[in-house]
This record gives C-alpha cells, structure tokens and sequence, in this order.
C-alpha cells in the first residue's frame, strides 16, 4: 500500500511539473513581443552559437512551443502530421502521429502547437483539432471543426493557430452555418457557435483581448474582420476587409482602444476605435503600403513594425495616424519579433536579421543565414530563455542569444 501512494505522489508531481507554463503563437500576448532581457545586441560575424539543431521534422511551417520543460513542434511523415516534444538539448521525449496533415500545395503542418494548462492542442490544414498530454503525447480528445460545423477548407488548407482561455478552446470553422466555435478545453464538446456570416475562414490566428466588461475575439474571414464576445459567442460586429485571395493570416493588434488588422497582396492595414463595451467599432485610417503577407507585425512604443508583401520593403507606421514614418528594403520580406530593445526579423530569403529602430530608421546590426532545411522561409521565429528557434523544412535550429 504504501508503495501505491509513493507512485501517486510521484505522478502527481510529474503531471503538475508539466502543466505550470503555457506557449502559444508569437508569445504569450500573440503580439510577437517576447518578454526577455540580457539578450545579445549585436552578433558574432557568422551568428550566434548554434547549440543544436534536429532534422526529420518532415514538410511544414510550424514554429516551436517552448516552455521550461520541453520545446513541442509539429512535423509530418508521407502524409501524417505528428507533434514531438524534445528535451533542451534537443533529445526526443515523445512523438505523437495525429492523422492526416495538408499535402496538396505548400505541403506540410501549417499551425504551431499551443501548450495550456498541461494539454498540447494542435490543428491540421484539414480542420482535426487534437489535444495531447504533455506528458507523454496520449491523445485526450479530437475534433474536425470543418465536418463537424458544415464548413468548407481553404484553398490552401486551414491554418489557425488556437487560442484558449480558461475552460475554452476557439477556433473558425467559418461558413453559413458558424463563424467561431468554443469548445471545452478538457473534452472538445461545444460550449457556443458564433452566427456565420457566409465566409470561409481566412488563415488568421485569433486575437482574444480582455476588456474591463468583456472578453473580445477578433480575426478575419474571407473578406470581413469580426468581433465576438468569447463568453457568450454573440457576433458583435463585422468590417469588410477583401483582398484578392481572402488571405488574412496575420493576428490583429490591440492596444487602449484601438485594433489593426493588416493583410498581404495590396490590401494592408485599417485602424479601428473599439467602441467601449467592444460590441462595435469605427474606421480611424488606412494605410496599403505595409500589406504584410503572413508574417505578423509588432507595436513598440507607439509605431508599427513589419514587412511589406507586394511592397517590397520594410515599414514603421505611426500607431495613431498611420504614417509612414521610415521604411527600407533591409532584407527581402518576411516575419519579424522583439525582444530586448531589438527586432528579430527572419526573411523569405533565409537571411535572420537582428535591428535596431531606436535611432529611426531600420539599422540591420547582424545577419546569418539559414544553414538547415529546405523549401519556404515561413515559420515564424521564437524566443525563449535566450534561445532563439529558427524552423526551415525539416530542420529546427537553437541558437544562444544570450549576452556574455
């Protein structure tokens, strides 16, 4: 008997070592800031050190989810997606095959796996939803948000990055019949569906911002960006915003008030005033020449910072006006972070870039290139314990940023 209580107490130490931290799409705000200090601020001539680096992850796009215990990214083998999880020096923990993952263009895992509260959650480019165990990848639950609510994929496969908040998991399955989902994060059974609006989801990765009277969900469907109380799944409110392939990849910003929602192929970016309940919103300006792509942009004290798509450049706006206030072709375009008084760009060309804007330009004061992997330059670039997680293909990169 008393050996029985010795194992219960071991496991529950062990399962709540792996439930006290959480990981999700660009940091912890999903603003690409990342909270770090003691950070390099200029590189050695060929980068800094690469401490390791793991091949066999297979096609894909997804970045890493790291936390104090493991660094969980998504891979795919012939045509099935799975997550791993690997110690700090890159050593294989567990590895957890998922299903079916998006092999008809652009191959490969598209969302990064989000870590909340002990699950690994994970979405495929064919709409699953699965929820693992931390601590050894058994599957708890799954779902397939596009058969299960009616809802058509995109052209090129669903790419959603979760988002979850207490006991609800959101997701856009999109369509006639629903817009947004909540699901219960533990079990995946529908808690609300927000009303559709007719629209395909778009690629975008929600924003959840925590008002003083509400919690708001914004992202974008195919031609509309959207509010939805996430309590209730109310649709509050709905702005047209088309582009030509109803592409909307990036997650908005927020800050006091104000919402900028950005996308690729000439359209670019809108400001929007919040109403102050969060149940409407009004148009403050526009601004086309920063149509970032996918590769997110982030908001450092009060001006914006990101590439161009078909404006082949790098921009700053003015967070109130949208002015241009300085912008350079630098590197090619691509997805860019902050940490430590620096931004972190990573270009489509392979190039990884450190930058200092604080003189009001775009200084570039390191570079390296990419040395692993193949095909596209699209995952987006981590920062956790000063290391930096570059994803190219089949490769995932750790580099010490840290400074002597």
């Amino acid at each position: 008997m008393k050996n029985y209580f010795v194992l219960l107490v071991l496991l529950i130490v062990v399962s709540t070592s792996f439930a006290q931290e959480n990981a999700q799409w660009r940091g912890a705000n999903r603003d690409g800031i990342y909270q770090e200090a003691g950070l390099m601020q200029e590189w050695p001539v060929d980068g800094p050190e690469l401490i390791w680096h793991i091949e066999g992850l297979g096609e894909g796009h997804s970045s890493a989810a790291v936390t104090k215990d493991a660094v969980y990214i998504g891979g795919t083998e012939l045509e099935n997606g799975f997550v791993i999880a690997l110690d700090h020096s890159g050593k294989e923990l567990w590895k957890q095959v998922y299903g079916k993952e998006w092999m008809d263009s652009y191959n490969g895992v598209r969302t990064s796996p989000m870590v909340y509260d002990g699950i690994v959650y994970v979405m495929s480019g064919l709409g699953k939803i699965t929820a693992m165990s931390v601590a050894d990848g058994n599957i708890l639950w799954s779902k397939n948000i596009l058969t299960d609510f009616g809802s058509e994929n995109t052209r090129w496969g669903i790419t959603e990055n979760l988002v979850a908040d207490g006991d609800k998991l959101y997701c856009t399955p999109g369509g006639s019949e629903v817009s947004m989902v909540a699901l219960d994060r533990k079990s995946g059974q529908l808690i609300w569906k927000a009303k559709g609006n007719g629209e395909k989801s778009a690629y975008c990765s929600p924003a959840l911002i925590k008002l003083a009277n509400r919690n708001l969900l914004v992202t974008h469907t195919s031609n509309s960006i959207i509010g939805v109380d996430a309590e209730t799944g109310t649709l509050l409110w709905s702005f047209d915003h088309p582009n030509k392939y109803s592409i909307h990849p990036n997650t908005p910003l927020y800050k006091d008030g104000y919402l900028f929602c950005y996308s690729g192929y000439g359209k670019g970016g809108v400001m929007l005033e919040l109403g102050e309940d969060g149940g409407s919103v009004k148009e403050v300006w526009r601004n086309a020449l920063m149509d970032n792509q996918m590769g997110g942009a982030v908001l450092i004290d009060g001006k914006i910072y990101g590439s161009g798509h078909t404006n082949r450049e790098w921009f700053c706006l003015d967070w109130k006006t949208g002015e241009v206030l300085h912008s350079a072709k630098m590197l090619s375009n691509g997805n860019v972070v902050y940490a430590d008084g620096k931004l972190y760009c990573y270009g489509d060309s392979g190039e990884v870039a450190l930058v200092d804007v604080s003189n009001g330009n775009f200084e570039k004061v390191s570079s390296f290139r990419v040395p692993f992997g193949e095909k596209q330059h699209w995952a987006h670039l981590v920062i956790n314990n000063k290391r930096l997680y570059v994803r190219h293909g089949s490769s995932l990169m750790v580099y010490s940023i840290k400074a002597n």
